[in-house]
């Protein structure tokens, strides 16, 4: 039991070691890069219409869309007028 706990630790160790060290190399993107990417895009609002059809906006790369969702498909309106 101890001896499988030791494996684990130091394979544990050895993950950690080589993360950082990808890190640091610039092979992994640090976190605050990855963060970026993922707010690169954001649901503004969303306004049901009839049926199962929703108007929403969504904010992508600091610009907005007008798009109308439902279950034949997704419609671009258009892009908004920055405000």
């Amino acid at each position: 039991m101890f001896q499988a706990a030791g494996a684990l630790a130091a394979v544990v160790g050895l993950a950690i070691m080589l993360s950082r060290a990808a890190r640091r190399s610039g092979l992994a993107p640090n976190a605050q890069a990855v963060s970026r990417a993922r707010n690169r895009m954001a649901l503004q609002a969303v306004l049901p219409l009839e049926g199962r059809r929703a108007a929403m906006i969504l904010a992508v790369d600091g610009r907005e869309v007008l798009l109308v969702a439902g279950p034949q498909g997704d419609t671009v309106i258009g892009w908004l007028p920055p405000s």
